[in-house]
């Protein structure tokens, strides 16, 4: 007889218990569970990549060799598992090439229908589709290389105060300390007066001095100093403006780098006028409009021109019939303000994940499992209707659904819920209840339990903080922004609200941070801001990765390693050996094993098999060599330490204060359950914003500073929101400001403050639909939040 169900037996990946669990096939399943309980090492790490691998088993050998396989599962037997698609949230930085047509594979078919049904100019050849896409080198404009904008430097961003001298700094681009010195003695050694005012100095030698190619060689006599004898060197000379490209072009350093980037000056490139292309591409047009200003349209206005080529013949007509259909399940997700060209880098996580999901949606695929990583994250409760929307049409195709969910309103939705935990790390890995979503209501040991069956008790009423100040921007205008004027109150937890797509992040993250940030550092900022001087320091807490290699740890991140290297290096057999706080690094070749080069596993290529990770042979998975591993710390190396999780080394390293401030500070975000070596590879997005709080909390701070979260609580379970809110509340009680772009609308009924953009996404939005307490913004018949606040009020 035909088996319904996808059956698990002994999945032991990660922190899983021998997990044998059933679970339904042709339903909506939901997974559930605290972070970090395993409940996406079920769903992801065991079925997902068990599926992943049998559909590679089919492949011919000599293919598989080309593709990158994940390992096989630590399970050990799933039956009933269909072929499996998997929409996770990817955490990598998209960059300024990948937009929403590419995404899609809009661009694809724009460019094909450019190619094959454009209007050439009289006598021009017909260009492949390639020539049509800024990111090959047949479509790319030489100027710009496809970005559509160039970097150059002026004077006035090399020298921000002309009223000082060239000793005295004017020439504010140039390098600090040495270099920088340097650079003045071989213009004083040139003739150049760098004592007077740089304004007083005549406009030939301004002009030569910032833009020269020369790079003239001399002799340079220093100053001597009393206290040492500085001899005659040969120095090169190097313009501000080749100093400047040449850092943001070649230099390792992020920090030099974005130092460097803060005196050019961006502008769309001259020769292709910001379009991006070569000019033969721009010259071809489709409905009266080259392929540029077709891009730059939103969907829904770029589907209304399209509209009467599909109703001819030809290649035209089926290139547009195309084009329509995949427009109109974007516009069914609300993303019709999207143009195709839009980068994704400044899309919403919502936005991307709805490009993703209409994608397929768009594949037809019939009898596949789809697992998805919280498609939820980053949508306002207006935005989840068309999300459930599209999950029941790719059920109602013959599709499985394997959610990771913590939106309880997409639970309550659920055939089926597979709830994990108790607890996370080896506090879980257990699943407490497989079956319809009623019978969780009787699994006491839940965390999920209580949140999706509230037992209805009055929340008491919170007296909201008053403002100790105001921070006022005006005329901000960026995006979908335009001329917006914005007051934030300081020493209140401020939450700012809206659909996808209405500003929110571009307005904190950008306009409200980075007007901080410039009037911090000492330059103007671009936004006109009123009480900046209020504010002493500034703090951006986001989900990006804390480390991109499993040499990043949470150990490493957050400065623990540091204090436990030095425990060890002063120890009596530390000394005795002469082995210094370095030996200890897994990173440095005296103490590491250099079988694994401090790894501590070894690659094993199978060719046309999964590789495979075995522990290293020499040290075992230690990640150290043997005379680093014969220093102990109460009976202890600094393998077993870095092998603890954070619970149990604050208790073994109770009396090293350097050690127990950060560990007691992990332990209050919830985060006690982490090995301090835990590779920050398999560390979640929620876990990785709350390593990074940990950190700034531990630091001791002196003065008002603005924290700055982009939804904080974005793959958090409820009760880890709960534990994440009394440190963020803790903060503006400590006399600091708290600003978060927010969904959960039970942060948001427990701000002291709310701005809620919008109405809308896109051009539709960037406007204060309301502002004030929880309450008032409830109240607004303006605001689409409205209605979600009020109910999260009333719970």
């Amino acid at each position: 007889m035909h088996d319904p169900y996808v059956r698990v037996r002994g999945a032991r990946e990660h922190n899983l218990r021998a997990v044998d669990v059933d679970i339904p096939r042709d339903a909506l399943v939901v997974f559930t569970g605290v972070s970090g309980s395993g409940k996406s090492s079920l769903a992801f790490g065991t079925v997902y990549a068990e599926a992943q691998r049998r559909y590679f088993e089919s492949v011919a050998p000599y293919a598989r060799r080309l593709i990158h396989q994940v390992g096989a599962p630590k399970v050990d037997e799933i039956s009933g598992l269909p072929p499996a698609v998997a929409l996770e949230q990817r955490r990598s930085s998209p960059t300024s090439r990948s937009s929403v047509g590419t995404v899609t594979t809009l661009s694809n078919s724009l460019r094909m229908l450019f190619s094959r049904a454009g209007t050439y100019p009289a006598g021009a050849g017909r260009l492949d589709s390639d020539a049509f896409s800024p990111n090959t080198a047949a479509g790319a404009c030489p100027q710009c290389h496809g970005l559509g904008r160039v970097h150059r430097v002026t004077e006035d961003s090399l020298v921000p105060d002309p009223s000082r001298s060239i000793r005295d700094g004017a020439v504010a681009a140039w390098p600090g300390a040495w270099q920088g010195k340097n650079l003045r003695d071989i213009l004083d050694t040139l003739g150049y007066d760098i004592d007077r005012p740089w304004r007083e100095l005549p406009q030939a030698d301004r002009e030569w001095i910032l833009f020269t190619d020369e790079q003239p060689v001399v002799t340079v006599h220093p100053v001597r100093d009393a206290e040492r004898i500085q001899r005659p060197y040969q120095g090169t000379y190097m313009s501000a403006r080749r100093y400047v490209l040449h850092t943001f072009a070649d230099s390792k350093s992020a920090a030099l780098r974005a130092r460097a980037e803060r005196h050019l000056v961006s502008g769309p490139c001259p020769v292709c006028d910001g379009r991006r292309l070569r000019p033969e591409a721009l010259a071809v047009t489709f409905a009266g409009r080259d392929i540029a200003a077709l891009a730059a349209q939103p969907l829904a206005e770029l589907a209304r021109t399209l509209r009467p080529a599909r109703d001819g013949e030809g290649v035209a007509a089926a290139l547009a019939q195309d084009l329509l259909a995949r427009i109109e399940v974007l516009s069914e997700l609300g993303l019709g303000y999207l143009s195709v060209d839009r980068p994704t880098p400044t899309l919403s996580a919502g936005e991307l994940q709805r490009l993703r999901l209409a994608t397929q949606l768009r594949s037809g695929l019939f009898g596949v499992v789809y697992v998805l990583d919280e498609p939820s994250a980053g949508l306002h409760p207006a935005d989840s209707a068309a999300l459930l929307t599209v999950l029941d049409r790719l059920k109602a195709a013959g599709n499985s659904l394997f959610v990771v969910e913590h939106h309880m309103d997409v639970v309550r939705r659920a055939d089926w819920i597979v709830d994990v935990g108790p607890g996370a790390g080896e506090h879980g890995g257990q699943v407490l209840h497989s079956g319809p979503v009623d019978g969780l209501a009787g699994v006491v040991e839940s965390a999920t339990r209580r949140f999706l069956f509230p037992d209805g008790a009055a929340t008491p009423a919170r007296t909201h903080r008053e403002p100790s100040g105001v921070l006022r921007l005006r005329g901000v205008t960026r995006h979908n922004l335009r001329d917006l004027d914005v007051d934030v109150p300081l020493g209140v937890f401020t939450a700012v609200t809206g659909v996808s797509g209405s500003g929110k992040s571009t307005l904190v993250g950008e306009a409200l941070a980075e007007t901080v940030a410039a009037h911090l550092e000492g330059r103007q900022p671009e936004v006109e801001a009123e009480g900046l001087a209020a504010v002493d320091r500034l703090v951006r807490v986001d989900q990006k990765p804390i480390g991109r290699t499993p040499r990043s740890n949470l150990a490493t991140y957050t400065g623990l390693f540091d204090a436990v290297r030095k425990v060890f290096a002063a120890t009596d057999e530390a000394r005795a050996r002469g082995y210094g706080v370095g030996r200890f690094s897994f990173n440095v070749v005296a103490g590491r094993c250099e079988v694994c080069q401090g790894e501590g596993f070894v690659a094993v290529e199978l060719l046309f098999l999964p590789g495979t990770y075995a522990p290293c042979t020499a040290c075992r998975g230690a990640r150290y060599n043997p005379g680093t591993l014969e220093v102990t710390y109460r009976g202890a190396t600094i393998a077993d330490v870095l092998d603890m999780t954070v619970d149990a080394a604050a208790a073994f390293l109770a009396d090293v204060p350097a050690a127990l401030r950060g560990l007691r500070t992990l332990q209050e975000v919830g985060l006690g359950y982490l090995r301090l070596g835990q590779p920050a590879t398999e560390l979640s997005g929620g876990e990785a914003q709350r390593i990074k709080l940990a950190t700034e909390l531990q630091r001791t701070h002196r003065g008002h500073t603005l924290y700055v979260l982009d939804e904080p609580t974005t793959g958090l379970h409820p009760a880890d929101t709960e534990v994440l809110l009394r440190q963020l509340h803790g903060l503006v009680g400590a006399g600091n400001t708290v600003v978060v772009v927010e969904h959960d609308m039970a942060v948001v009924a427990g701000a002291d403050h709310v701005v809620d953009l919008g109405p809308g996404g896109g051009a539709e939005g960037g406007a204060v639909v309301a502002a004030g307490t929880p309450e008032e913004v409830a109240r607004s018949r303006a605001s689409v939040t409205a209605p979600y606040l009020a109910d999260a009020l009333r719970a």
